[in-house]
């Protein structure tokens, strides 16, 4: 390779765009002083000159120069690939060894510098091999297996529902989200602007909850809700009040809920006896996710609740019928593909595993299934 120095020339609009980046807040350091190579070389300083101010060595001087000269002030952010030192087998594994099976003195996960002190290596090879092996030791997911003795039957029968509807009828995801405060801001919060998020104060006052009872259409994704005091069986025997007077007298209409004692009291049962074109399907126990509207409900929570400051339950109850409002213009239905062979599959997996920390979980092979259980079963994954 030619020693001979070819210097850096610099068009008005490239340096501008380099100057912007030195004095950048974000920009990272490193990025920095490439820049600054790249300024300096162009303003007549040497390799030796510009190493000695920046406190580099003049190799790097060089070779970021080069960098630019060959592929602009996109290169000076980019690090050749393969740079580096490399950990050696052992030392990868006693890194994932450490991480999955060992906990620091006093805490519950490791980071990358308090590992790197336990073993002796830098904080950089730990990242790197947490890296390459997929370890998040900062991050956690909740689950919650359910031991709802009939789970397979009630799992068939709703992912039936979903996969394939049964003809002239509707399926309609019920359940109620209770205790939603109204919250006011002790103090008023700045607005969205350039370059600053928008702000509340952490601490609120509350002025109240109320109960939203919803039902989820599954096939149109439109939903119809009602705010009420409380969540008792009188407001629930209201609320299907409403789904009756909402659709047709002679259309079926298919309901999916949760365990919740107040969908089964006697006079729940009562009502329904007088209505029989309302045919109820109960999700397993601890099963939440099975039924759509808790989607919405989601929905709802991020986009009208959260961040929202009410002074008042009407106030609250007015964003809310304003949110249903807007999503019933434009429905979107949420979508159920997987089958109840893949649900299976996976529910089996967690479980064998949970079995050898907690015997007295119901295993999946002493479940049996009823011939005609059997036959939902196959006709769901055939759809």
């Amino acid at each position: 390779m030619s020693k001979t120095h070819v210097s850096v020339i610099l068009s008005a609009e490239a340096r501008k765009e380099l100057t912007g980046w030195v004095s950048a807040h974000r920009t990272p350091q490193q990025v920095v002083k490439r820049c600054q190579i790249v300024l300096r070389d162009a303003d007549g300083a040497s390799d030796v000159e510009s190493a000695a101010i920046l406190g580099l060595h003049r190799h790097t001087c060089r070779l970021w120069r080069q960098r630019f000269i060959c592929g602009g002030p996109k290169a000076l952010w980019k690090v050749a690939p393969g740079r580096g030192r490399k950990p050696d087998g052992a030392r990868q594994q006693s890194i994932v060894e450490a991480t999955v099976s060992r906990k620091p003195k006093g805490q519950t996960h490791w980071s990358t510098r308090t590992l790197a002190k336990e073993l002796g290596v830098s904080p950089t090879m730990v990242r790197q091999v947490w890296r390459a092996h997929q370890l998040k030791p900062h991050l956690e997911k909740t689950f919650k297996v359910s031991r709802d003795p009939m789970f397979l039957q009630k799992l068939t029968d709703v992912v039936g529902l979903y996969l394939n509807s049964p003809e002239r009828a509707l399926v309609l995801c019920v359940d109620e989200k209770s205790q939603i405060q109204a919250l006011d801001r002790t103090q008023p919060g700045l607005p969205l602007k350039k370059g600053r998020c928008g702000t509340m104060t952490h601490d609120y006052k509350r002025n109240g909850t109320t109960t939203l009872f919803a039902a989820l259409e599954v096939l149109s994704g439109k939903v119809i809700g009602q705010c009420q005091k409380r969540h008792r069986h009188q407001e629930f025997i209201r609320f299907l009040k409403t789904i009756d007077r909402e659709f047709p007298a002679p259309l079926e209409l298919h309901l999916v809920l949760d365990n919740y004692g107040t969908h089964k009291k006697d006079k729940v049962r009562a009502w329904l006896a007088r209505h029989p074109r309302f045919v109820l399907h109960f999700i397993p126990t601890s099963s939440s996710w099975l039924n759509l509207v808790e989607r919405w409900f989601g929905e709802l929570t991020r986009k009208a609740l959260r961040r929202g400051v009410f002074v008042s339950v009407p106030d609250l109850e007015a964003a809310i019928a304003a949110y249903l409002e807007s999503w019933n213009e434009d429905p979107k239905p949420f979508v159920w593909t997987a089958t109840v062979e893949s649900i299976w599959a996976k529910i089996t997996r967690c479980r064998d595993v949970l079995e050898k920390i907690d015997p007295a979980l119901p295993s999946p092979k002493k479940e049996r299934r009823s011939p005609l259980m059997y036959r939902l079963f196959k006709g769901t994954t055939l759809g």
